[in-house]
Formats: structure tokens, sequence, C-alpha cells
């Protein structure tokens, strides 16, 4: 089913009118500069709430923001059509049947960077497999607003499964996000088993690079030795940023370059969290050193590269949550360079961070709340 540009337009204005390698003390030491306290720039509003919220897409094509509509996902496996200025919400229909357990359920939600003339809608979920087992995936379906009232995905297909499917309810990853291409990057976890990380028959530990039908592009992966990206944009110039989890310590941001190993489990500035320690040499045994790294952990979560005007002092740089430090941290990126910038205490989890079509930030915490950020 295919809708017609000037429809969704139509469909869209009727939901606005009805809701009108370093050394490990250095480690330390830079735990130390990424935790001086900086003032918030912002004024902080509450939108709306959910029930363990995950990620949220505006609704935007051709770099072009439809009203003030977005999707929102919530873990357990709810899909949201919301006003973010009202904070006035619709359910979605037709959404994959998910896996809800541990850090499992329904996760990204982007939009088609045509949005606008194709209506289609990424999501990233849990499926359960055989035997107790299961893994992330990847479909798309087409938006259908010609209902206000019953917002829904039309034709769901999936186009990526995570291979292969094993027991265990964490480390999925799947976020995904567009390059200026067109094509698709996706994040794979390594599922908390650490080793398929480093082998390259697996999907397990990588970021895979395919097009937005799916098909693989340049070979198995784009990259491997990951353990939890739970953060992926891209800059105005075409560079992909990540941030990565690390075990105890040892949070990352990476700059994603093809072909490239990135360590884990083999390297990291983390130790384990029975305390057994890991080698912290990157660069001399052939991985990529983390651009930016905190030692104790941070639990970097949703992040954007910034391009509004309503906060020029952040234009181009990392926003991003943290979940178990609680706060909003800023990255500062120069082209292939990145140091830590601001880090301001939320006092809650940190899931997701979006930018608004004004240039405003959102967030959404563990917690539920959608929060609007504008400048104090």
């Amino acid at each position: 089913m295919t809708f017609k540009p000037f429809q969704a337009a139509a469909a869209l204005c009727v939901l606005a009118a009805c809701s009108a390698g370093e050394s490990r003390s250095n480690a330390a030491e830079q735990g130390r500069q990424a935790a001086r306290p900086a003032d918030r720039p912002f004024a902080v509003v509450d939108v709306a709430r959910f029930d363990t919220p995950w990620a949220m897409a505006f609704l935007t094509g051709s770099g072009r923001p439809l009203l003030d509509l977005a999707l929102v996902s919530e873990k357990a496996g709810r899909l949201w059509l919301v006003d973010s200025r009202t904070g006035r919400r619709w359910p979605v229909g037709g959404v994959p049947p998910v896996k809800v357990a541990g850090q499992g359920g329904l996760g990204d939600v982007v939009v088609h960077p045509e949005f606008v003339v194709n209506h289609r809608v990424y999501l990233s979920f849990v499926e359960a497999g055989r035997g107790g087992t299961s893994g992330a995936a990847v479909g798309y379906g087409t938006l259908d607003l010609r209902n206000r009232e019953r917002p829904a995905l039309r034709d769901f297909r999936v186009i990526w499964r995570q291979q292969p499917k094993v027991s265990g309810d964490g480390h999925f990853s799947h976020r995904i996000a567009f390059a200026p291409d067109g094509s698709m990057f996706v994040s794979s976890g390594d599922r908390q088993k650490m080793a398929p990380a480093q082998d390259r028959s697996s999907d397990l530990g990588k970021i895979i690079h395919m097009t937005a039908e799916g098909q693989r592009i340049g070979g198995a992966f784009h990259t491997l030795g990951h353990r939890n990206v739970l953060g992926l944009a891209f800059t105005a110039d075409g560079r992909l940023w990540a941030n990565e989890m690390g075990p105890r310590g040892g949070d990352e941001v990476n700059l994603i370059e093809r072909g490239r190993n990135y360590g884990w489990p083999r390297a990291s500035y983390g130790s384990h969290y029975d305390g057994a320690p890991i080698p912290d040499e990157h660069r001399s045994r052939g991985f990529e050193e983390p651009k930016v790294w905190w030692t104790p952990s941070i639990s970097p979560a949703g992040m954007i590269i910034y391009s509004g005007d309503l906060f020029p002092q952040w234009k181009g740089d990392i926003l991003m949550g943290a979940l178990s430090g609680q706060a909003l941290i800023r990255v500062d990126v120069n082209g292939a360079a990145a140091r830590k910038g601001d880090r301001w205490d939320m006092g809650e989890r940190i899931r997701e961070v979006e930018q608004g079509p004004g240039g405003e930030v959102y967030l959404l915490e563990d917690g539920g709340r959608l929060l609007r950020l504008t400048p104090a």
C-alpha cells in the first residue's frame, strides 16, 4: 500500500488541528575531567509520560519536519504517535510481536530519509527463537495517517535478523542510523557472550551496513569488536559516531570506520565485573582507540549530532544520554577528533536524546517522562 505525499500532509494537518593507548592512571584522570559540573543553559518542560520508553523519531524527510509529530517506542512493544508540543498521543497499530525480557523488547524507531515520499518507518525489536533463544531484528512498514485516531504501520516486513540467536536477555544494541547516501547502519550487540565480538562469522558485536531494503554492503559486517552500542549518529560531513557501554568502566565514544576492530573483549579501559583486568593496549595490538572514554561508567544511551540553531554553541557536537550517570552529556566534536564537553545532571536515567523541528532537544527518561529543552 502506498500513499501520495499530499495525503500524508493532509492527515498530519488533521492531527495537528486535533491536538492544537593510554594507561589506567590516565583513565582515572579522564573520569575526573568528565565529572566537572556545569550550569544548565536550558529550561526543562515535562511534555508527556510513557511506560519504559526507548526511542523517539520526528516525522521528517528531505530535511523537512512535518509539524511537531514524533513516534515514541516503548520497550513493552507499544508505538505511539505524539504531538511534541501538547503531549497528546495516539497508539500506532501494526507493530510486530516482540519478546520482552531483560533489556529486550521494542527498540529503535527511525524514519526513512525520504519519509515525505514513501512514509516508511523502521523499527528494531527482539524476537524469540527456538529453545529459549532470542535475537534482534529490524524491519519497516508504511505509516498510514489517514485515520487521525488510528495511525498504523502497514505491510511490515523484517529485513535483518541478528545471527545467531542465543540465550540471555542483554546487549541487543539494535540502534539504527541512516547515512547521507540513504544506506543504513545497525548496531548488533555481543549479547553478553563477549568472544563472538571477534568472530567474523557472527553478527554479534558488530556494526552492519546495509541498504534500506536490507541487502548487506561491504561484506558481513562494517566493523567488529563492539560490546553494546546504544548510540549511532552521522555528522554533517558524513562521519559515523557511536557510543558504547563498557564493562566496569571503559564506556566509549568511537569514530566508526569501515573494517576497523574496536577491541572488545580483548581491549578495554574497563575491567570485568569480577574485577579481572582487561588489557588496555589498543593501537599497538591492531585495535582502534576510543576517541573519548569514561571510568567510572556513565552507561551511555541514545545520542544525536546536534544541528539546530537554538543552541548554536552545540552545533556539530554529540548530545547523548547517560543511564547510570543520570545526565545529559555533550561531547565536543571537531572533524575526526572529540573531547569531553559538558555534563548536566538530570537526576534520572536518560534513555534517548532527539532533536525537534525547531532545534529543541527532547529527552526520554527510563522512568517515562518526555522532556523538552529550550534555551534558559
